[in-house]
């Protein structure tokens, strides 16, 4: 058998293709190694394969199936690295798209059946505020919270003739009767103050409330949800901190303008927060849930940084020049958009400040154990989609 020396490292040194190649079919008999030679097959071509076949047969057969295995992993593992890498490239792609389009999307008005121009957050604005309710599946809780808020703007409205409105429902492919729900306030406000927009199927949370900002008229836009969680009465709280910045920043700029006039023109974002309820929360919660909860909080404060300690609260106020900026960014869809704004508004330099709202759980929300699994994939989306700079951001 040809010499087989042991290297310092523990390896071993193969014989020479040359040197050690058994010349006779006795030499091959007795070195337990059989040489067959097929027709057609040159001298030269056998000497350089003959030490594969060596080398085969010097491998235990637990390290061979090692080898395949995890030649196997790593083939799946590239194929599921170029399919997420493809997913974020079309994301980006498609959000370009949407960009640039002219929308030519219409409101219905069950009074007139006419058609009615949706505007555009690019238009001056016509309202002081605008309210989008992104709503699913909403039929039960949406009727009652939707009176307590309308019945809170005419209140306001009423004391003060420049306070204007509108309620912008957003129906994000609903299965039942949440748009028949939202057009019958529609007849009852008119169309001036309340509004329907169809998307036609479900695209996500996220989707549904950008869609909303593009297409909304006021000065400050805020978005709730249509479950009535947080008491709408709290958005004077998010109000005064905007007026408070607004105010800040006017007077570094030096400007005379009131604030009335130019408030739609300043950046600002103003997040309801529900971290003064932890506590409560964390006692009531089951553990696996306050367990999922926690390791959720890390990776966002890994992929959006600090300064916002809670990122899902549905409560949130912009400017109509913040709004313009982020809603024209955005492009998660589904429930991590509202990190996504967090780390927009850093990225972006649009001041933000994180106000603390009242708020009570009510039954029936659409977000599930499993959602936790899609949360992650779309933060891991922000990292890799922002940090590779696959995604732009535009300013």
């Amino acid at each position: 058998m040809p010499n087989v020396e042991p290297s310092r490292a523990g390896s071993v040194t193969l014989p020479s293709a040359r040197a050690d190649l058994p010349n006779s079919r006795t030499h091959a008999k007795s070195s337990g190694w059989t040489r067959h030679r097929p027709s057609g097959l040159g001298t030269a071509t056998m000497a350089a394969a003959w030490p594969l076949s060596a080398v085969a047969g010097l491998l235990p057969a637990s390290l061979s199936l090692t080898l395949l295995l995890a030649t196997l992993v790593s083939i799946l593992v590239l194929g599921a690295a170029a399919v997420f890498f493809e997913h974020i490239r079309k994301i980006g792609c498609m959000h370009s798209l949407e960009r640039s389009a002219v929308s030519d999307a219409f409101f219905e008005d069950p009074n007139s059946l006419k058609k009615v121009p949706c505007p555009s957050v690019f238009d001056p604005p016509e309202k002081y505020i605008s309210l989008i309710v992104p709503a699913y599946n909403e039929e039960h809780r949406l009727p009652e919270a939707l009176r307590e808020t309308l019945n809170y703007l005419k209140r306001r409205s009423a004391a003060d003739k420049s306070f204007s409105y509108e309620v912008l429902i957003v129906d994000d492919g609903s299965t039942d009767r949440t748009s028949k729900v939202a057009f019958g306030f529609v007849k009852q406000h008119k169309i001036d103050n309340v509004r329907v927009l169809l998307l036609g199927r479900n695209h996500g949370k996220g989707e549904a409330v950008r869609k909303g900002m593009l297409h909304s008229r006021g000065e400050l836009l805020l978005m709730l949800d249509a479950d009535g969680a947080t008491k709408v009465t709290d958005l004077e709280k998010l109000e005064a901190q905007v007026h408070a910045l607004a105010k800040k920043a006017k007077s570094r700029l030096e400007t005379s303008t009131s604030s009335s006039q130019n408030l739609s023109d300043v950046e600002i974002a103003v997040f309801g927060s529900r971290a003064h309820l932890e506590k409560q929360a964390l006692a009531t919660r089951k553990w696996y849930r306050n367990f999922l909860m926690k390791g959720f909080h890390l990776v966002v404060l890994l992929t959006a940084g600090p300064g916002i300690k809670d990122t899902q609260c549905g409560f949130k106020m912009f400017t109509r020049a913040a709004a313009r900026k982020l809603f024209t960014n955005i492009r998660l869809k589904r429930w991590c958009f509202d990190v996504e704004l967090v780390y927009l508004c850093k990225c972006l330099r649009i001041p933000m400040v994180e106000v603390s709202v009242n708020w009570t759980e009510i039954p029936g929300s659409k977000v599930r154990m499993t959602s936790i699994i899609h949360m992650v994939f779309e933060l891991l989306l922000i990292k890799v989609g922002y940090g590779l700079g696959i995604w732009k951001i535009y300013s």
